[in-house]
């Protein structure tokens, strides 16, 4: 599996998961709530309340939106989901103002202070951190000082970041930071976790028609006493929390962080041997999901469609770019004798299909 999610999962993950089921209300749920709560602050550096929904992150994407957004929001947009960012604020009657790059390229500290500075009425800065329709990572700590710098509230979706590289939530000033379970911590589809600032708590006191399922102030009232104020998906809850411990018992979130950047780079150079490219501006792809240019002449379905005959699940490229490039994903669980099987035979398949085209 090397898709740009959900992704294969860990076998303690999955051996946890088996658990037979407890109350939601039980002193067992509790006490595996609180610890992976804590868990999660940990590896996010923050002291900020942490939800964890029973949705998938577009849940969390527009709980955002519903609660920290009484009318204006800017939304930085690199690719399709930034563009489903936008699309979540104005199916909840927000207007929002828009900072395009160009389709490859990372929105910059300067693209968005520009924009801040024409533009009246924002309350809130929202990001997609690793954007992974294209393969692409924005420069999330230098747009969020820009947008602090503006006072504004900065609302990022780290899908398919949180857990593949370094977030600070505190010292980066990010009001919401969420994420899914399904993509860079390997656990099943259902769950979306997220810290949430006092700030952007404070904002939600005061919006109307947030709706009840996603309102912060009522996740915070069930949050003090150790709980959800829904029927949690216990099953995952306690997968994340595995692979957080699994973290912590290989020396913290840095072991972590290395071993999605020794798997991404293996990936890479092998890619850069068979004379591919990397769709994204160079110093900015994704550190979870490389978006690769197929070779001329080479739908970059087909390499996928081959690729799948021969048993590696990579993705298809997105939107757009969908004949002109592939996607081969590095979350979950991945050995390092698989990245190396599955380069061989992208080997072969380039050149059979490259073979085709002549």
């Amino acid at each position: 599996m090397f898709t740009a999610g959900p992704v294969a999962c860990y076998p303690e993950v999955l051996k946890a998961m088996g658990m037979q089921m407890v109350s939601h209300r039980s002193a067992e749920y509790k006490g595996l709530h609180v610890a992976t709560v804590a868990l999660l602050q940990k590896l996010l550096e923050t002291q900020n309340e942490v939800f964890l929904f029973s949705s998938t992150g577009s849940g969390f994407m527009e709980a955002s939106v519903r609660n920290c957004v009484h009318k204006k929001m800017l939304v930085c947009v690199s690719g399709a989901f930034g563009e489903r960012f936008a699309e979540v604020g104005v199916s909840n009657g927000k207007q929002v103002e828009t900072v395009e790059s160009t389709l490859g390229e990372p929105v910059t500290p300067d693209m968005l202070d520009e924009k801040l500075s024409k533009t009246k009425g924002v309350e809130a800065v929202c990001i997609t951190h690793n954007e992974t329709s294209i393969g692409l990572i924005n420069p999330l700590q230098k747009l969020a000082e820009v947008a602090k710098s503006h006072g504004k509230l900065v609302l990022v979706d780290a899908v398919s970041s949180m857990g593949g590289t370094r977030i600070d939530v505190d010292r980066w000033g990010l009001d919401v930071c969420f994420s899914s379970s399904q993509k860079c911590f390997g656990v099943p589809p259902g769950l979306s976790m997220g810290s949430v600032s006092a700030e952007a708590l404070k904002k939600s006191e005061t919006a109307q028609n947030k709706g009840w399922y996603f309102d912060f102030k009522v996740w915070e009232k069930h949050q003090k006493k150790k709980g959800t104020p829904v029927t949690s998906v216990i099953p995952q809850i306690s997968g994340l929390y595995t692979i957080l411990q699994i973290i912590e018992s290989k020396g913290g979130k840095q072991w972590f962080f290395d071993l999605y950047a020794q798997r991404n780079s293996r990936i890479r150079e092998g890619v850069r041997k068979l004379g591919l490219t990397m769709f994204p501006r160079a110093g900015f792809e994704s550190p979870t999901v490389n978006c690769v240019n197929s070779p001329e002449g080479v739908d970059g379905v087909a390499v996928y469609e081959a690729m799948r005959n021969l048993r590696f699940e990579l993705a298809k490229g997105y939107g757009s770019v969908q004949n002109s490039t592939f996607r081969i994903g590095n979350m979950g669980y991945i050995e390092m004798e698989t990245i190396d099987d599955m380069l061989k035979s992208l080997e072969y398949v380039i050149n059979k299909l490259a073979m085709g085209t002549q």
